[in-house]
């Protein structure tokens, strides 16, 4: 049993023998003593003072005297207004370690058939251009929101939608067909994504270049846009590609697999996953098919122009296009289509989109539609909203190119592991493949942590140098310190050392603060969980490392030479370790056993 347990269990004893009130032990929960007070773990006692018809601070000297007299896990306790503040008898840690090393999965909760099933859609990529920074904060927040969802005991299924139909789509494969000369990945040597991203480049260089020239013979800015025989052309080649135009569709189906070869590869490096892929080709006219049912059923309506609306404005909206006047659908309808084949596809509980905060009102917009619709987990899906991240020197634009790549920034930050890890002589002696292996788990890492352990609402900026650091909030930190518990852990091992009882051992401060951190793992998984918040994991592992730190710099292990005091801190050791692993594994990062 958990020391929190223990605690919950003698408080709901406490108070049912003075006042005669029946708390369950589950209702009650114990947090962490903050800093500035003595003590390990704090109740908050206001739930009983009516029926104790006394003051919170009589309530919590009357409370923390019965289980300083009761429960043996109690050293002794203060008081400050209605929080009990609680010390834990320093021998009694060791019971809380054990029953930390004795509990399979320690921290995560398994899933069983009768689990809520929460769909999770992260990614969302355009088939007309390579995933770049923004796509990799998308990607590492969906994924690791979805393992922490799981580690709560969701089932999870991990979902993308792919955009891959639209004029955006078009002006690739019309730049291509223009000025590719027969392009290939192969001929080329470039990854598919990027070959058709420069096409889109290339297209919106030509656009520029053609609506310049018309102005300059008199035209305004949107006489030009209007009159662009580039911008028709491509106009020309959706309406056909909407008719199904079998040269048009071959084009499309030729590139976009380039696309998805590219994509593949990125997703497998970055270390992330989908259970499913939706495309948005093959949705959007379930949409509409959704929402001309909606229109029949009275919940939409048809203005003379031939388009559909839904009215929004008793939820205090305005009034939402569905369908335009021609019949084409608008990226609602296909979010409604992908709902409806979701949905068929999967009994969902809850259904969270991870995508950025310029979405915020679409996503409000589509929750009333969804609930309208008769999906019954419309009006609580959740809209996972995330800030934007930028570089030092500013916003990304596609049109531009000035986007960075997902595929350049892996590389650059595996190529500063390498140097940085050499400078410091972290991989000396250690083979030209272990190198390697550690230069990219070092660089990910760096790149993963950077992003996730800033709250996901905020807007953010990416700094690759401040992000590979062996000192302070870093990946490489975390990781570096997982390196030398299990250095330790060896060396013991090849030593013959064993961890025998250390029960009787009374451990001192710097290891009881080491053990309350590890005791604190489960019910940060859970508040991450709840709160959507892998930053929440992020910064617990950043403390667990500063305070394995602490005791490593304090506490001789290998050294100890009574066997009881060197067990209990190798089993801390061992421990640290599995819950560093199994955190920044929650976030999709690896760490290395040797550095």
């Amino acid at each position: 049993m958990s020391i929190d347990s223990i605690i919950a269990l003698a408080v709901s004893n406490a108070v049912k023998n003075l006042y005669g009130v029946e708390t369950p032990a589950e209702n009650i929960v114990p947090q962490a003593t903050r800093k500035e007070f003595e003590g390990n773990i704090t109740v908050v006692v206001f739930p009983w003072v009516k029926a104790a018809r006394k003051s919170p601070e009589a309530v919590g000297m009357e409370i923390g005297e019965w289980l300083q007299a009761n429960e043996p896990a109690v050293e002794k306790f203060n008081v400050v207004k209605g929080f009990l503040n609680i010390t834990v008898a320093p021998q009694f840690w060791n019971s809380v370690l054990g029953h930390i090393a004795g509990t399979t999965d320690f921290g995560l909760t398994a899933a069983d058939e009768s689990s809520p099933l929460v769909m999770v859609e992260y990614s969302s990529p355009n088939t007309n251009k390579p995933l770049h920074l923004g796509h990799v904060r998308n990607n590492l927040l969906g994924f690791s929101l979805a393992e922490i969802l799981k580690a709560c005991g969701n089932r999870v299924i991990k979902t993308n939608i792919v955009n891959d139909r639209g004029i955006h789509i078009c002006k690739s494969m019309l730049a291509w067909k223009k000025w590719g000369e027969g392009a290939t990945p192969e001929s080329t040597g470039k990854k598919g994504d990027h070959l058709i991203g420069d096409f889109y480049v290339l297209f919106d260089k030509h656009y520029k270049a053609e609506l310049k020239e018309l102005e300059e013979k008199g035209m305004s800015k949107e006489e030009a846009e209007a009159a662009s025989p580039l911008m028709k052309e491509a106009r020309e080649m959706l309406v056909k590609w909407e008719n199904k135009d079998p040269e048009i569709r071959s084009l499309w189906e030729m590139m976009n697999s380039w696309v998805y070869a590219g994509f593949d590869e990125t997703y497998k490096r970055m270390g992330v996953n989908f259970d499913k892929i939706y495309y948005e080709s093959e949705t959007y006219l379930e949409g509409k098919e959704k929402v001309l049912e909606g229109l029949e059923a009275g919940k939409m309506y048809r203005k003379e122009d031939g388009s559909v609306w839904a009215d929004l404005t008793g939820e205090g909206l305005d009034h939402k296009l569905l369908l335009r006047s021609d019949g084409t659908s608008v990226y609602m309808t296909q979010d409604i289509g992908t709902a409806k084949l979701r949905y068929r596809d999967y009994p969902i509980d809850k259904m969270i989109y991870v995508v950025g905060n310029e979405q915020n009102y679409h996503f409000q917009v589509l929750s009333i539609l969804l609930d309208r619709l008769g999906f019954k987990w419309g009006k609580d899906l959740v809209h996972f909203s995330y800030g934007m991240v930028e570089l030092p020197e500013g916003k990304m634009k596609s049109r531009e190119g000035t986007v960075v790549d997902a595929d350049d920034l892996m590389d650059d930050m595996v190529s500063t592991a390498r140097t940085v890890s050499a400078e410091l002589g972290k991989l000396d002696g250690l083979s030209p493949e272990e190198i390697d292996s550690i230069s990219e788990t070092v660089g990910l890492g760096a790149l993963k942590y950077f992003l996730l352990k800033v709250d996901p609402r905020k807007n953010m900026t990416f700094n690759p140098k401040e992000s590979i650091d062996f000192n302070g909030n870093t990946g490489p930190f975390i990781q570096y310190t997982y390196a030398r518990i299990c250095s330790v852990l060896r060396k013991a091992a090849d030593e013959g050392m064993v961890i025998s009882d250390y029960s009787a051992v009374v451990p001192g401060e710097k290891e009881i603060a080491l053990i309350q951190a590890l005791a604190d793992f489960p019910a940060t998984v859970q508040a991450a969980g709840q709160t959507y918040s892998p930053a929440l994991i992020a910064n617990y592992v950043y403390d667990l490392v500063k305070s394995y730190n602490q005791f490593y710099h304090d506490c001789s292990i290998l050294k100890e030479t009574d066997s009881a005091v060197r067990s209990l801190r190798l089993e801390l050791s061992r421990q640290t370790a599995r819950v560093i692993k199994s955190g920044m594994n929650l976030l999709g990062i690896n760490v290395p056993e040797r550095m």
